[in-house]
């Protein structure tokens, strides 16, 4: 399991400031997306399945050798767990990811004519598939304005006071409140990535930062 550590509860971002925030981050990345490569929503669906403790690039490594070969529910259920197995064994719980891929395509095989759904109840019945994943689907593949919240946003969400909370869900929907709707759908990807490249875990990068001002993390270094 990860670990989320909570960081002393830095002052709320403001409601007026909260649009600046976003302003800034928008301005500096116009088209934020995932680092997953993929091509269809079901090739983002195994993606993120796979993504789980394990970084993009090693994803990305692995799916770029299974993809040409089982790009189709059809073509991966196919391969069965072994043969998926020799396609992503870099990847770590390479066994419990395979099961759970297997599965996944057979269900969206019988119950979904072998299409991702589009509704938050069907993703997260499907083997592997969590809130946070079923989200980045959501978002990603069909432009609903979720926000899902990993370890990077969480981080983010309590270091900055943007929306401060004990869990990632308490932190979603707080995000998902204070988020003005002409952000919710890109908020997603600015977040992860401002807070994977620029709000590090170990040491912020607080002089790169376009939103320090705005920030209520009181151990900024510069």
């Amino acid at each position: 399991m990860t670990r989320l550590t909570i960081h002393p509860a830095p002052p709320f971002v403001k409601k007026a400031t909260i649009e600046q925030f976003y302003s800034r981050l928008r301005d500096a990345n116009p088209a934020p997306t995932t680092e997953l490569h993929y091509a269809t929503p079901f090739q983002l669906l195994i993606a993120v399945i796979l993504s789980a403790q394990a970084t993009d690039v090693g994803v990305n490594k692995a799916t770029a050798r299974l993809y040409p070969v089982a790009p189709t529910p059809s073509a991966m259920l196919a391969l069965g767990e072994e043969g998926l197995m020799e396609y992503i064994k870099t990847i770590g719980l390479y066994r419990t990811k395979a099961r759970n891929v297997i599965a996944t395509c057979r269900m969206l095989l019988e119950l979904h004519d072998g299409e991702v759904p589009e509704d938050r109840a069907a993703l997260e019945a499907l083997p592997g598939v969590g809130r946070k994943t079923a989200n980045v689907v959501l978002n990603t593949a069909f432009g609903q304005p979720t926000i899902a919240v990993d370890t990077h946003i969480f981080r983010l969400g309590n270091r900055t006071g943007l929306a401060p909370g004990k869990t990632v869900e308490e932190v979603e929907k707080k995000l998902v409140r204070v988020t003005p709707d002409e952000f919710k759908k890109d908020a997603h990807h600015w977040l992860i990535l401002h807070g994977r490249y620029v709000c590090k875990a170990r040491k912020p990068d607080c002089g790169r930062c376009v939103v320090l001002d705005l920030c209520g993390y009181r151990s900024k270094s510069v």
